[in-house]
């Protein structure tokens, strides 16, 4: 079995505290299967963007999807240089300063170019992955994309080749002598939670809630402390 971590590209290297960089395959993977929204950044006509979209992972690469008008669609499938990033909110850290407050989080930044998915049948897997993504079980009881929603839907893949990943985890680190200071300082661990599910007042009457809805939960990945090479709070 290869190792899954690479060596980050030139571009994808952590240059602010570096040590909080991760390059494990798996660990990039985790976070990007966690998240439900990325930012697709791209140029265009000399003006920079950043759009907010859902995707899925599909092996080693990222499917996005849209309008075929979309700008940013038309943009990354003219072969423009995109940079898309994830980002999970794990908690508020609240130290005895202001200046080290911070945030726990898990990010992935991914580099590349995209190409249009244009073969049916891998369109439709990839919409399917969409779907699925979101809300796993989903795609069986639904109505399947017809010919015209397929082709007024543009479906692009990226690769997962050119990526990293930062994190941070743990209490705050204060400045030596701010530890004397009787302040509160500590952790408030923040989470995607779901509410009850609240019915389309157009649904037909006698439709009961899905199992894979009433089961849905949005789990929290766990890193291996092993290769995430930031589990020790004095590096934080």
């Amino acid at each position: 079995m290869t190792n899954p971590s690479r060596a980050p590209s030139t571009r994808t290297t952590v240059r602010t505290r570096p040590e909080r960089g991760v390059y494990d395959f798996r660990i990039i993977e985790a976070i990007l299967d966690e998240g439900l929204i990325c930012h697709v950044g791209f140029v265009a006509d000399g003006q920079p963007f950043a759009i907010p979209t859902i995707y899925a992972r599909r092996g080693r690469k990222v499917v996005i999807h849209g309008a075929v008008g979309s700008r940013m669609l038309r943009a990354a499938r003219s072969g423009a240089p995109l940079c898309i990033t994830v980002t999970l909110p794990d908690g508020l850290v609240l130290a005895r300063s202001a200046f080290h407050h911070s945030v726990n989080y898990r990010s992935v930044v991914i580099l590349g170019t995209a190409s249009e998915v244009r073969n049916r049948a891998q369109k439709l897997a990839a919409l399917k992955a969409l779907v699925e993504h979101v809300m796993p079980g989903r795609w069986r009881e639904i109505r399947q994309p017809s010919e015209g929603e397929l082709k007024a839907t543009t479906v692009l893949a990226v690769p997962i080749s050119e990526a990293s990943a930062k994190m941070r985890f743990g209490p705050p680190v204060d400045r030596a002598d701010d530890y004397r200071r009787k302040v509160w300082a500590g952790e408030i661990p923040l989470r995607l939670a779901t509410s009850t599910p609240k019915a389309d007042p157009k649904l037909l009457p006698g439709i009961a809630l899905p199992n894979h809805v009433k089961a849905y939960i949005r789990a929290r990945s766990e890193p291996d402390s092993a290769t995430s090479r930031v589990d020790d709070p004095a590096r934080q």
